[in-house]
């Protein structure tokens, strides 16, 4: 399945669309209890990052898990310490306990071999006063022989313990079974292939997750000056009006193969695949740093997943560069001429004009080009231009047809696609893009024989 299939098929969780959900599931522990390993055990999927350091998981993120035909959402949480006094724990566990109040059914994982810990203790009391249903899971028997250490567990005083292995899968399809039992029977409805998919990507510390709060007008994930804050690829709704989007916060791609170690390569390859399931990626630049190197390559990233693509200068109201001295800079090295914005996600600058320019560039992303206007286009090309040729033949550039959108797809029939020139090639491109205008979309153009 290519890109362009992939983005057509899922749902806005990643799953595929289906069946209506049950409710949500939200998992809850203290850190490093296995809370991202029994995500994608749950899901069958490698979706939430998993490590043996503590800590990993810091935002909320949002899965779809499907058991015997019946699917409902099932958010992973960063490990709730309430003891760390840390800013960034403190926001962690923020974020935990909005997962909680979404929650229809709730899921404290605990580890069976360590035994109630203060941490497991601290939880039980949050979830007393949250009055939610909730199903305790003790983690890491790994061997069912060992099923009576869960036993402990009845002192919390939440529900009979669940003996699970999130490792190796004993006990969770009996966890499934009781999930889609406990569960109302009626949860949020997925979004369609109608939304906007927009993947946004950048450096580490350009202001990603300032933005997506910023658009989305709430503290949805967690901001620090810290690099690397962002670990997991997190996908969010945002109604507008009558259109929908999915906003997808990503980790920082790193220019260096050193960087990309460990959980920061994890990470990375999540926003790679963000970026392979959106329609437009936001590529931001940090206009207090100015136009690097790694800006071009990230937005290449974007243009090779086949997504539309626009610059967000970001930090605008601390910026020094001018406009003047990057648009030039992006003509010259970016093929697919994105356009540019500035923002400040401090002051709310240029955040409305984002989402505009974000629909206006979908509309052209998703366009069809008529047969006729097509062709039309064609014989003023070979007007312009001579077409190259090999060995005394020479290219004729006989008909097209778009033979897909989102993004756009042409099959231009030639009488030898072996003449056709990287240069020439290029020039089709480009003379597509200008005409049509084009600019931020992906051109995709099949060469072939005329049958």
């Amino acid at each position: 399945m290519n890109s362009s299939e992939r983005k057509q098929k899922e749902g806005v969780y990643g799953g595929t669309l289906g069946s209506p959900m049950l409710g949500t599931v939200a998992i809850v522990g203290f850190p490093n209890v296995g809370k991202s390993t029994l995500v994608n055990r749950l899901t069958e999927t490698r979706d939430a990052v998993v490590h043996e350091s503590p800590g990993v998981t810091r935002d909320r993120k949002e899965l779809v898990c499907e058991w015997n035909g019946r699917r409902f959402r099932l958010i992973d949480t960063g490990g709730l310490d309430v003891a760390d006094p840390s800013p960034i724990t403190r926001s962690i566990a923020e974020q935990a306990r909005t997962a909680i109040a979404e929650a229809d059914l709730v899921l404290p994982l605990t580890d069976a071999r360590a035994g109630i810990t203060p941490g497991d203790e601290e939880l039980a009391a949050i979830l007393r006063r949250a009055r939610k249903p909730v199903l305790v899971l003790a983690n890491k028997i790994d061997d069912p022989s060992q099923d009576a250490l869960a036993l402990e567990f009845h002192r919390l005083g939440l529900s009979d313990p669940v003996p699970i292995s999130a490792l190796h899968g004993h006990g969770t399809g009996d966890l499934l079974d009781a999930i889609v039992t406990m569960l109302p029977g009626a949860g949020p409805e997925e979004v369609g292939q109608e939304a906007i998919r927009v993947a946004i990507l950048g450096r580490p510390n350009v202001g990603k997750s300032s933005l997506l709060n910023a658009l989305l007008g709430e503290e949805r994930v967690i901001v620090s000056e810290q690099p690397g804050t962002t670990r997991d690829a997190i996908d969010t709704v945002l109604t507008r009006g009558e259109r929908t989007f999915v906003l997808v916060d990503t980790a920082g791609l790193r220019r260096k193969r050193h960087q990309r170690q460990g959980i920061a390569y994890y990470s990375e390859l999540r926003a790679l695949a963000a970026a392979e399931r959106a329609d437009v990626a936001l590529v931001l630049v940090d206009a207090s740093e100015g136009l690097v190197d790694q800006d071009l390559r990230v937005a290449d990233i974007a243009r090779k997943a086949q997504c539309s693509t626009i610059v967000v200068l970001s930090k605008w109201d601390v910026g020094e560069v001018a406009l003047e001295e990057i648009r030039p800079r992006l003509e010259a090295r970016l093929r697919q001429r994105p356009p540019l914005v500035t923002t400040s996600a401090k002051t709310g600058r240029g955040i409305g004009r984002v989402l505009d320019k974000i629909e206006e560039l979908f509309e052209k992303h998703s366009s069809r080009i008529g047969t006729g206007e097509l062709n039309r286009f064609l014989a003023d090309l070979r007007e312009a231009r001579q077409p190259p040729s090999r060995n005394g033949r020479r290219l004729n550039l006989l008909y097209g047809t778009q033979v897909r959108s989102r993004p756009p797809r042409f099959r231009f029939f030639v009488n030898d696609p072996a003449l056709i020139t990287r240069d020439y090639g290029y020039w089709v491109e480009n003379r597509v893009r200008e005409h049509f205008e084009l600019s931020g979309v992906p051109v995709i153009i099949d060469f072939v024989r005329r049958s």
